[in-house]
């Protein structure tokens, strides 16, 4: 990027925070009065999508000005292109949004739109929707795949478990992984869900769902999910997984157990597995209903080793005859999973065989943002090496 681009990109960057929504609803409100068609392709509600937008426009143009790091710059933006390739996003809509940036990056500028001008911001804004047509253009496989609901139970009043049989079109993906989902009662709206089993060959899928306050389709799945919904999914993405032969430290909250449920029924297939620790936690004793799947895991497993946690001793009336966690015969512990966890080597005698600490451990966490970004804190402050701890994004 020549050097007349660097300060007025920066200049747009500022600009943009100063009112990100407001630069974003510019864009969307250009593109689509130019192209009415496009507003279909869109949720209803677009505050989120806004939000995400001026970020990833704010990201960009920070690391096309940079000196290094233009290979993962890159990647992103063909990332993107093939993640919009799910919304019916076609080579000629990446015109129309060059055309709807270019017109409210002038506009933002204003007097200063000369042609130097025009030409760097032309050469970022070409950047962006090229890398992502191309690689929208070269993707291999469908742009989105279906899965037929065959089973749903319903644990509780905020938690369901979703079977599904996908098309003979799946794409194949690795235990751990997560993809992104859309249900019928809310088209359009896209969320990333993990398998709670790993893949087979008969393209059977479990979804684990967690009805969370304002979570549109995890509490319409909850509520209103019934056998014969058709989901429609898009790309997978993630690569927590189990490598090599250290031993492994794994920490679920509550639905987030199901990438790691899927990875150690994936493990189990095997004989060669490194010892694995897994804290299973919830909020309540009644909402750790995977206990029982996990019994039978362990003890065919004796590698595998798990630990109940509840944030709570008791449960709310609202969880009414779920089984005392204790009959399943796992160690079970009071307070937060990553808490729990992380001051287990603590809490042992000296004479115990377990582990001391977590530091020559791989760790993979998951469950709710703030449990894994306070859970990794904390691991960290005991001398755990960040190299050394898998999640998937935080949202």
């Amino acid at each position: 990027m020549n050097s007349p681009a660097q300060p007025v990109l920066s200049d747009l960057r500022r600009m943009i925070a100063a009112n990100p929504d407001r630069f974003a609803a510019g864009v969307f409100t250009r593109l689509f009065s130019t192209t009415p068609a496009l507003r279909d392709l869109f949720p209803v509600e677009m505050g989120s999508l806004r939000t995400t937008f001026a970020q990833v426009i704010d990201y960009v143009l920070d690391a096309i000005s940079a000196e290094d790091g233009h290979e993962d710059l890159i990647e992103f933006l063909a990332q993107l292109g093939r993640d919009h390739r799910k919304y019916g996003v076609t080579s000629e809509h990446y015109w129309l949004m060059y055309d709807a940036l270019m017109t409210e990056f002038s506009r933002m500028l204003g007097a200063r739109w000369t042609q130097e001008v025009y030409d760097a911001v032309s050469h970022g804004t070409m950047l962006i929707t090229g890398v992502m047509r191309g690689a929208a253009e070269s993707a291999p496989g469908p742009a989105v795949w279906h899965a037929k609901v065959v089973q749903k139970f319903v644990i509780s009043r905020e938690r369901a478990v979703v079977r599904l049989i996908a098309d003979a079109d799946a794409p194949r993906f690795h235990a751990g992984q997560y993809t992104e989902v859309q249900i019928p009662q809310w088209p359009h709206l896209w969320r990333n869900l993990s398998p709670a089993t790993p893949p087979n060959e008969r393209g059977e899928l479990e979804f684990h769902l967690h009805a969370i306050p304002g979570g549109y389709l995890s509490g319409a799945i909850v509520r209103q999910t019934q056998p014969g919904d058709v989901w429609t999914f898009g790309q997978v993405h993630g690569t927590m997984q189990v490598t090599g032969d250290r031993p492994v430290l794994m920490v679920a909250g509550g639905s987030g157990l199901a990438p790691l449920r899927a990875i150690l029924l994936d493990m189990a297939r095997r004989v060669d597995n490194p010892e694995t620790r897994l804290f299973y936690g919830a909020r309540h004793p009644g909402e750790l209903y995977e206990l029982g799947v996990l019994q039978q895991l362990a003890r065919t497993n004796p590698w595998l080793h798990v630990t109940a946690v509840a944030e709570t001793e008791t449960d709310p009336w609202w969880i009414d005859g779920a089984p005392d966690p204790r009959q399943w015969g796992f160690d079970l512990r009071f307070g937060r999973v990553g808490d729990v966890a992380v001051e287990y080597p603590r809490t042992l005698s000296r004479h115990s065989l377990e582990p001391r600490n977590w530091i020559d451990h791989q760790i993979l966490l998951s469950g709710p943002a703030p449990m894994v970004f306070h859970t990794q804190l904390k691991l960290r402050s005991t001398g755990v090496d960040p190299a050394n701890i898998s999640h998937d994004p935080l949202n």
